[in-house]
């Protein structure tokens, strides 16, 4: 006891005084046992501990289950380097996205803490990030989510690493047999939810209030914001959602079609069974998954995480309902959408309308496409809107519909790099502002760049501190309401807009309504 004393006193020392790059720090006590993390690599006076497992290894015999207790250590645990990403593939090296690989394992149920507070009395607001990568793809330890930026504004930063694909979605007969629940897949989500139950349980410890807690997430990571709170397992377990480019409002199968897909990955691995499937190299899983077109898996309506889709959920107000952020990107799909699948010309643009919306004149008068030279830009327009400018508008709404809170935004800012591209503001775009991590990205940024990441970093953490972003010397950001729908635009001048798009997004939402209530064929 004499001994943690002494290093709490150093600790707080520590935070005062001129730091050392890469000093230990802790330890600090955790359910499972003592963990030692370090000071900020730009020797911020943030404490960062890497690669603490919220759950045990999902490998062998924990394939395919929901995530298991940690087996508690003896002595103190090395937090200092973060833990493997879970398998995946890599993006390809012409993709936007595209980075190096991370080292990867099974064993990957590990989340990492940025912490500036004084002491374990503090209680600051804490806020979980969750990844984006089409929940294929992605970890918690990529450079741009360093939080250490964040942290010096007064939050507690929790980012986290979930199961990805076949080994995070997949669905089988024999699982759902198994499970008490008589429920499978979804094992992604159910991650998410093991993490956020670990911040409950020891975030104090790291300074953090366990009653005030944000998930935030890009992409996929608002998909998985969107299932958490549309799921009542994972009630109570946050109290604000920030959702940036993503929802989980698309059609998911039912449990039964989801075993069925699980049922033909199977045989396409060469397993008979469950058991034989789970002796399969995750390597050989990923790549016999990746060359079918229902292999990747995803989320599904299994009766236990999700009782009903997300939509039906959110569109009868049976949400979660906290105070929520969510908006889009401008120009979404110009990094998003490979160029071999985009139209070329008029003829090929009125098709790909036509299976998307069942109505291309109509589209076609809001997205005006002259000559073939702008069929492939009207195509992403559309598209960019259908998949997120519309789902954030949506989720507004149903929010206040339910009697909550929600305010709406979109990022138009164009950097002069994407510009000189004619990527516009692109999918992903925003997260090196959130963080406030531009110079992470080692690109051309100037004073408008670092303006707009101080004004974003300031409003996401007050919101995850009172539910209200507002802060002073701040632009207005009102909650949205369906008469005015204000909006914040993230341009190079921040500024309150209203009816983002309104006639295009009601156009649209209009013939989403019909093609879901359409027979099925």
């Amino acid at each position: 006891m004499q001994t943690i004393h002494r290093c709490a006193i150093f600790v707080a020392l520590l935070s005062t005084m001129a730091l050392t790059r890469g000093a230990e720090l802790g330890p600090v006590r955790t359910a499972s046992g003592l963990v030692r993390g370090t000071i900020s690599a730009t020797n911020d006076p943030v404490q960062v501990f890497r690669g603490i497992p919220y759950a045990a290894s999902a490998a062998g015999a924990n394939r395919w289950k929901p995530p298991q207790a940690v087996v508690p250590w003896d002595g103190v645990r090395a937090c200092t380097e973060f833990g493997p990403a879970c398998p995946q593939l890599p993006y390809p090296k012409e993709s936007a996205f595209y980075r190096d690989p991370e080292p990867q394992s099974e064993d990957c149920l590990s989340l990492n803490v940025w912490s500036a507070a004084v002491g374990a009395k503090e209680r600051q607001p804490v806020m979980v990030w969750i990844h984006g990568g089409a929940l294929t793809r992605g970890s918690g330890a990529i450079g741009v989510y360093d939080a250490t930026a964040l942290a010096k504004k007064g939050v507690v930063v929790v980012t986290i690493n979930y199961r990805l694909g076949p080994l995070g979605f997949f669905a089988h007969s024999e699982l759902t047999a198994e499970s008490p629940e008589h429920a499978s897949g979804n094992y992604g989500f159910l991650d998410q939810i093991a993490a956020l139950k670990w911040v409950h349980e020891n975030i104090a410890r790291f300074g953090g209030d366990a009653g005030c807690v944000t998930i935030f997430g890009e992409s996929a990571g608002a998909q998985s914001v969107c299932a958490l709170v549309a799921s009542p397992l994972a009630k109570g377990l946050f109290h604000r959602a920030i959702a940036e480019s993503g929802s989980a409002f698309r059609p998911v199968p039912n449990l039964a079609a989801a075993e069925r897909q699980g049922a033909l990955l199977t045989e396409a691995a060469g397993a008979k069974s469950l058991n034989e499937l789970r002796q399969v190299p995750g390597e050989k899983l990923l790549d016999v998954a990746s060359s079918r077109s229902d292999g990747r898996g995803g989320p599904n309506v299994d009766g236990w995480f999700l009782p009903e889709d997300a939509l039906t959920i959110f569109a009868h107000g049976r949400q979660n309902n906290v105070p929520t952020i969510v908006g889009s990107n401008a120009n979404e799909m110009t990094t998003l959408s490979p160029v071999a699948s985009r139209p070329k010309t008029l003829k090929a643009l009125d098709g790909q309308i036509a299976l998307l919306l069942g109505d291309p004149a109509e589209v076609k008068r809001l997205y005006p496409a002259a000559s073939d030279d702008d069929a492939t830009r009207a195509y992403l327009d559309i598209v960019g809107d259908v998949a997120f400018t519309l789902p954030a508008r949506m989720w507004a709404r149903w929010d206040i519909q339910a009697g909550g809170r929600a305010y709406l935004y979109q990022f138009t800012h164009v950097t002069s790099l994407a510009a000189s591209a004619g990527l516009g503001a692109p999918h992903a775009a925003e997260i090196a502002y959130v963080f406030n991590n531009l110079d992470r990205l080692k690109r051309p940024f100037d004073e408008t760049d670092r303006k707009l990441a101080d004004t974003m970093s300031t409003y996401w953490t007050a919101f995850a501190r009172t539910g209200d972003p507002n802060a002073a010397g701040l632009p207005e950001w009102k909650p949205y309401d369906a008469q005015g729908e204000p909006a914040i635009d993230f341009g190079a001048t921040v500024k309150l807009a209203s009816h983002v798009r309104q006639e295009k997004l009601d156009v649209l939402e209009g013939l989403m309504q019909k093609r879901r209530q359409a027979p099925a064929p």
